[in-house]
């Protein structure tokens, strides 16, 4: 169906027509965004680590523009920019670090060095967007190191950065000994079924809902 079909743009506007495909336009975008499909530079994707807001807004400053009369007798288009929840997400955490502790994420990264130096850099990005402080490493020699590196830290979630071959021992190894801590394999090995049989529970890959994924972890912070 097309606006011409729906008697032009005014009518296809009072029949609501236009706000649906907008609507769903938009939502496809937002998708992409937060699959990091469409990038957002410092924002979805290379997130400034030092950046810190500490200056407090109105909620309103998230939220999208609703500019409605109050006799309007149609629905309103109301605009927003796609960063908008994705500086909402980086907010809240800079708000609660004014009052607790910021979260810190290490990278413990263990055996093959292609793969282990790929998936801390790609872990350090993804967990910078929330506003969590990231600790890379050039690597341990065992899980033991890497876990008590970690601990003294006082990381609130542990990333094992390796290769998908590796994981089938170090993940369950690494979720043994870690306590309140919160494991985070970097990757989709083809392993994943057997680890969360172990207990493993959570990945981050190029497949990851981005925000999504962030709300959550934030959630498990208290956050």
């Amino acid at each position: 169906m097309t606006v011409q079909e729906k008697g032009g743009f005014i009518a296809a506007f009072r029949q609501g027509f236009i706000q649906k495909e907008i609507k769903e336009m938009a939502a496809k975008r937002d998708l992409n965004i937060a699959l990091r499909r469409e990038n957002l530079l410092g924002t979805n994707q290379f997130p400034n680590f030092n950046e810190k807001i500490t200056a407090e807004f109105d909620g309103s400053l998230f939220e999208p523009v609703d500019l409605t009369e109050e006799d309007a007798d149609v629905e309103t288009l109301k605009p927003y920019r796609g960063a908008q929840a994705f500086e909402a997400l980086r907010y809240s955490t800079d708000i609660f670090s004014k009052t607790n502790k910021r979260p810190v994420v290490f990278m413990l990264t263990i055996g093959n060095l292609a793969m282990r130096k790929a998936r801390s850099q790609f872990s350090c990005n993804f967990f910078a967007v929330a506003g969590f402080t990231v600790t890379d490493n050039n690597g341990f020699d065992t899980i033991e190191e890497g876990v008590a590196a970690a601990k003294a830290a006082g990381a609130e979630i542990v990333v094992l950065c390796s290769s998908d071959e590796e994981y089938a021992e170090l993940a369950p190894k690494t979720a043994g000994l870690l306590k309140k801590e919160i494991l985070v394999v970097a990757g989709d090995p083809a392993c994943r079924h057997e680890l969360e049989e172990k207990g493993v529970k959570n990945y981050i890959s190029m497949k990851s809902n981005i925000l999504k994924e962030l709300q959550e972890y934030q959630k498990m912070l208290g956050i």
